[in-house]
This record gives C-alpha cells, sequence and structure tokens, in this order.
C-alpha cells in the first residue's frame, strides 16, 4: 500500500445510529464510548488526499469531531438516507477551499442526489447552496482521486446494487447481505477486509454475525473489521470476546494506518 495511507472510522452504526432514540436496552444506555456509533463512514487519507466515503446524516458532527479541515472529494456506495443525508455540508468545504466538490456515485445515486438536493441544481441557485461536480462511477472500472486508487465492488443490499471498494489491500464493504462470486474474487488477496455485520439475528438486507464470519474465513484476510452494527449486536466488549483473534468490531474513530 501506498505509505502513509490512513483508514479513519467515522462512523460505525447502522441507520438509526447507537443509542436508539427512546430505546432503554443495555447497549444503547451504555457509557462505554465504543458502543456509541454514528452512521457509517470512513475517511481515507493519504499524504496528499483526503476522500470521505459516504456522508450520512452525522456528516457535519462528524468533520467537527475529527478536524477535518481538507477534504478532496465523496465517494458514495448507494443512495439510501444514512449514506446521503449530511451531502449538503459540503458548503462549507465549498467555501474555505473555493471550488466544487468532486462527488463519485454511480447513476442511481447521481438522480437520488439530483432529488433530495433540487435547490443545488437549480438554474438559479440561492447562494450558498452545495456546489459539486458529479463524476459517474463504471463499476466495472477502477478510478483514481488524487494518488488513492478505488476499485469498485458491486455488491447487493437485498435487490439494491450498492458498491465497496478495494484500495490496494485495503477492503471496505457496507450495506450488504450478498456479493456475486466475481465480485467476490475482488477481495481475494486482500490483507485487511471491513465488512457490515449488522447483528446476530438474520436480517434481509444485511450480513448477521454469522454470514459476516463466514466471508471472513473464506477470504482470510490477516486482519477482518465489522461496520454498521446496530444495537441489537450487543454490547462490545462481549462481542470482541467471542470473535477470533484477528477479527475485531470497528469503533467510531477508530485508525487503521496503512
Amino acid at each position: 500500500m501506498s505509505r502513509g495511507l490512513e483508514i479513519l472510522f467515522l462512523g460505525t452504526g447502522t441507520s438509526q445510529g447507537v443509542p436508539v432514540i427512546a430505546c432503554p436496552c443495555l447497549v444503547c444506555k451504555s457509557k462505554h464510548v465504543h458502543d456509541i456509533r454514528l452512521r457509517s463512514s470512513i475517511l481515507v487519507r493519504s499524504e496528499n488526499t483526503s476522500v470521505v466515503i459516504d456522508t450520512g446524516p452525522d456528516f457535519r458532527q462528524q468533520m467537527l469531531i475529527h478536524n477535518i479541515t481538507k477534504l478532496d472529494a465523496v465517494v458514495f456506495t448507494h443512495e439510501h438516507k444514512d449514506h446521503i443525508a449530511g451531502l449538503d455540508d459540503i458548503r462549507a468545504y465549498n467555501y474555505v477551499q473555493q471550488k466544487n466538490m468532486p462527488v463519485y456515485c454511480t447513476r442511481l445515486v447521481e438522480t437520488a442526489i439530483r432529488r433530495d438536493f433540487f435547490y443545488a441544481f437549480s438554474e438559479s441557485k440561492y447562494p450558498g447552496v452545495p456546489e459539486m461536480d458529479i463524476i459517474p462511477i463504471d463499476e466495472k472500472n477502477s478510478f483514481q482521486i488524487g494518488d488513492i486508487p478505488f476499485v469498485p465492488i458491486r455488491v447487493f443490499h437485498h435487490r439494491l446494487p450498492v458498491l465497496g471498494f478495494r484500495i490496494y489491500d485495503f477492503v471496505y464493504i457496507t450495506d450488504a447481505n450478498s456479493i456475486p462470486d466475481d465480485e467476490l474474487e475482488k477481495l481475494k488477496g486482500a490483507r485487511i477486509v471491513v465488512l457490515n455485520a449488522l447483528r446476530k439475528q438474520s436480517h434481509i438486507s444485511h450480513f448477521n454475525l454469522e454470514q459476516a464470519l463466514s466471508i471472513m474465513e473464506y477470504i482470510k484476510p490477516e486482519y477482518g473489521y465489522f461496520t454498521h452494527i446496530s444495537h441489537l449486536m450487543g454490547l462490545h466488549n462481549e462481542v470482541e470476546a467471542e470473535l477470533p483473534s484477528h477479527i475485531r468490531l470497528a469503533y467510531d474513530g477508530m485508525k487503521l494506518a496503512i
């Protein structure tokens, strides 16, 4: 991998985050820092380039928590609200960096962005709206943002196509419950694999813990991490105690230095 590449987990929670509003469960009442999860997102940062994958509802908060003063691009996995809702707040970077924000996404995601943030594409724009340049992702081809290469991995979130990404020998996949065989091949040889694992019980559109562990066993990465975790998974420390030593639960603020 490129020297100095860092992965920062901005959020590791599912669509409702953890704690869930009004939930009295042990996880939601926990004060342990690893049991508090914002919506899933990562920052990929090299010496010269900073890229966020997904801007969920907590995007602004995440940027402030980690003092992210420079952002070169946004990459989207899919169009669900817990992954795109915070896009409006790129306008802070528009102002500071004095340029449009490059936004990499599929045509399906572009359609959702143009619908949900219609005011950003109006012929007569209100001053201060987010300014972006949408760059379509061709799922069959890799692309480069600055000095960071991205290889798309097409997975499925029930029936919805979602993109994961391989960056050198690091893989990030969220919101999936199936990976086609030809796409699964793209994970082979990866040293670090991040995969969604929603809870222990089965789910219609997410891998549960058992399924995620099965994929890790098939890929055999040196290190594996689970993300997009719900309060139904259980307490962070108790679940980790049940996992193989090379598999961990990701947590908000965790950094991987590559």
